[in-house]
């Protein structure tokens, strides 16, 4: 905070009263001089506010809780001097008291996921709505780095978690939030979730594929120790190429674009007509390594609605798995299980329609 010395306007009070005032008028003006000293020199404590309000530090602590066995006129008092001084009291000494910090933890897999920030741009437009604010984390698919992050919100007293789930996600930590936690991408009994729909997704861009009367699909994914985007997606493809006779032709790696690049020589041949990607940023490996071939007539589809990439290559489908609704649902669940409304819930995202 600023000192007097920044604001000249602004000096300590010197006892600008008569030589005639008696003592006890210098006594309450010193007071006085002490007090709004004080206000200018540093930042407030509950204490403070007790000392200038004439009450018991219990009292500022009861009427900050909204105690309704405050009297209404000490409540008042106290309320007009916080009102006059400014201050406002940390959430750290709120959430000690009992009261709500109004805080909600969101522990991402990676800052920069493009489906995941599409969900936690709608998880906050809800929780904003309804007056909270949020502490965002990155968990990098690391249980330890999730849990650890975990520990520091439970510390922090917040009010509630949401975290995107992984294969190796550690749900033990989670379950001791109870009804303060929703994860999402993770289907789990033990705590609310929302879950996408992995097979959905795969088998809605197969079926854009063979509208067009084309059979030939090759499919580039993720590897199957990831139980969602890995196995449950490639499981979709291989389940179509059994109900079809098709020969199955694919490849699974790492999720990323240059993974991708590298698999895409392994599944092309001269009869593939398109190729099935698990995301949209697989996806764009595909679509490089296949311009370098010039086979530009394969048809690629990935998954994630990326606007950008639809965009950038007309000819691509990207089957949007429904992020934002997922991010918006999942707030409005958290939302009413804080609010006392709990129902353990249970919701798979349909993919939105082409």
């Amino acid at each position: 905070m600023a000192s007097f010395s920044d604001r000249p306007h602004l000096q300590p009070l010197q006892n600008p009263l008569p030589l005639a005032f008696n003592a006890y008028g210098y006594a309450f003006i010193e007071t006085i001089t002490r007090n709004l000293n004080l206000l200018m020199s540093k930042k407030l404590t509950i204490l403070d506010i007790a000392k200038l309000s004439g009450v018991g530090k219990s009292t500022v602590s009861r009427v900050l809780t909204n105690d309704p066995k405050v009297k209404p006129e000490t409540r008042e008092k106290v309320e007009r001097v916080i009102r006059e001084s400014g201050y406002v009291p940390s959430k750290s000494a709120q959430s000690m008291r009992g009261g709500s910090q109004k805080v909600i933890g969101i522990i991402i897999s990676r800052l920069d996921s493009p489906s995941e920030n599409k969900a936690v741009s709608s998880i906050l437009e809800v929780i904003y709505a309804n007056g909270y604010d949020a502490v965002i984390m990155e968990s990098q698919f690391s249980r330890e780095k999730t849990n650890e992050h975990l520990e520091v919100l439970q510390r922090r007293n917040v009010d509630g978690v949401v975290v995107f789930g992984f294969s190796d996600c550690d749900i033990e930590p989670l379950k001791k939030w109870d009804n303060r936690a929703v994860v999402i991408a993770m289907d789990t009994d033990e705590v609310s979730s929302i879950n996408y729909d992995n097979a959905g997704v795969i088998s809605q861009a197969i079926a854009s594929i063979t509208e067009q009367n084309l059979n030939n699909i090759a499919y580039v994914g993720v590897d199957p120790s990831d139980k969602t985007t890995g196995l449950l997606r490639l499981n979709a493809y291989l389940d179509w190429c059994e109900r079809t006779g098709q020969e199955p032709s694919y490849q699974t790696g790492q999720l990323s674009h240059e993974s991708a690049y590298e698999n895409c020589a392994n599944v092309i041949t001269d009869q593939t007509q398109a190729i099935v990607c698990a995301s949209d940023t697989l996806a764009m490996g595909v679509i490089k390594r296949l311009q370098e071939l010039g086979r530009e007539d394969v048809i690629v589809t990935g998954v994630g609605g990326n606007e950008l990439l639809s965009f950038l290559f007309p000819k691509t489908i990207s089957i949007d798995p429904g992020y934002q609704q997922a991010g918006h649902k999942a707030a409005q669940v958290l939302m009413s299980q804080l609010n006392g409304e709990y129902q353990q819930t249970h919701i798979t995202q349909e993919p939105i329609s082409l």
